[in-house]
């Protein structure tokens, strides 16, 4: 659950029109232009493959807000003993 709850990042979660308004949280979300989180049952790996517009804001921004959800995401899938990863742009992060 907590796997789940911590990747949900994406442009659907904003519900305001104009970016001149968006706060941080609004920018990262709206600048996530796609995001799957994928378990490898095989290899148990659970993977957050995201792409973030740094036109709209820098991928640092999405590490700003996530960082802690990050860190428990870790833990959570440590505890399941499984390996969690995180690409952003088709870089690996984690």
């Amino acid at each position: 659950m907590i796997l789940a709850d911590k990747s949900d990042v994406d442009r659907s979660r904003v519900s305001k029109t104009n970016i001149a308004t968006f706060d941080i949280h609004d920018k990262v979300n709206y600048a996530v232009t796609s995001s799957d989180l994928k378990l490898d049952t095989e290899n148990k790996i659970i993977t957050l493959k995201l792409d973030i517009d740094i036109k709209i804001c820098p991928v640092l921004d999405y590490f700003k807000i996530f960082m802690d959800r990050t860190i428990m995401s870790k833990y959570a899938a440590k505890y399941l003993k499984i390996w969690y990863e995180i690409i952003i742009n088709n870089t690996k992060l984690l």
